[in-house]
């Protein structure tokens, strides 16, 4: 599969393993900070993976072997975040980055280890689920450095832990343990370091097995009954388009003929 992005993205990486996509954030010298050329980057990328008929699944990781994503590239803030002007465009771009992930109308799971900090842990709660190793670190640092979170983004943070438990993070700026992050729902799968990779992909290949109409119809539907609606989705429409397909054919042939089904997403 071959893609041509504008503009063309930097220090993120993105690969194929049949139905499963990889999106990796590439910046393995500053712990996968994300710099402001990557912020803008992810609403084409997300675009055309969401386009992609051989896509099922999106995981999204860190680069390397040691963090997911350590937050927005700080050494930039004095350049492109100096002033309120340039601190809304940022958020912009920061803002546009989550919900191009959560908009995308097929799973995404973010795949954790080390640390996921700020604008990290912002894309990772923008997806659908989050699977981390036991050295994973949480934590929404913006009251300890003095900036504003995009508004329209918190949306995606208490759509996905609450809006006590948002608070919480935000006014202590405190950071999380993997096991307190389980705890809170924050992450639904928690595995040994050496055991991430696996179990990320087992999931993505199990999810990747199921029916991609059901699949897209309900998120849609759940995430509409949060709060994040996908622009332009009808999930009443989407449910019903599940009843006259080719796959609710298939799901019940195989049923009956006690074997596994394969769905096409027709």
């Amino acid at each position: 599969m071959t893609y041509s992005f504008s503009p063309v993205p930097s220090k993120l990486a993105l690969s194929f393993s049949g139905s499963i996509a990889t999106l990796a954030i590439d910046n393995v010298a500053k712990h996968n900070a994300v710099d402001l050329e990557m912020w803008k980057a992810f609403p084409s990328l997300m675009e055309a993976l969401d386009r992609d008929p051989d896509v099922r699944v999106v995981v999204l990781r860190g680069a390397g072997q040691a963090s997911f994503a350590s937050g927005a590239d700080i050494a930039e803030f004095a350049t492109v975040r100096a002033d309120a002007e340039g601190g809304r465009l940022y958020e912009a771009a920061n803002e546009a980055a989550f919900w191009a992930v959560a908009h995308c109308s097929k799973p995404v799971i973010a795949m954790i280890r080390g640390f996921c900090l700020g604008g990290g842990f912002g894309l990772a709660l923008s997806c659908d689920l989050r699977v981390a190793s036991e050295n994973a670190i949480f934590g929404i640092p913006a009251a300890r450095l003095g900036v504003g979170y995009p508004p329209g983004a918190m949306k995606l943070v208490t759509a996905a832990v609450g809006a006590t438990a948002a608070k919480d993070l935000f006014f202590t700026a405190r950071r999380l343990d993997a096991q307190e992050a389980h705890r809170l729902g924050v992450v639904q799968r928690l595995v040994p370091d050496g055991e991430l990779e696996q179990v990320t992909q087992t999931l993505a290949e199990s999810i990747a097995e199921n029916a991609p109409l059901t699949i897209r119809a309900a998120k849609a539907a759940i995430d509409d009954s949060v709060g994040v609606a996908h622009p332009g989705a009808n999930p009443v429409a989407l449910a019903d388009q599940c009843f006259d397909s080719a796959d609710a054919v298939e799901g019940r042939e195989a049923f009956l003929q006690k074997r596994r089904p394969v769905f096409t997403g027709r």
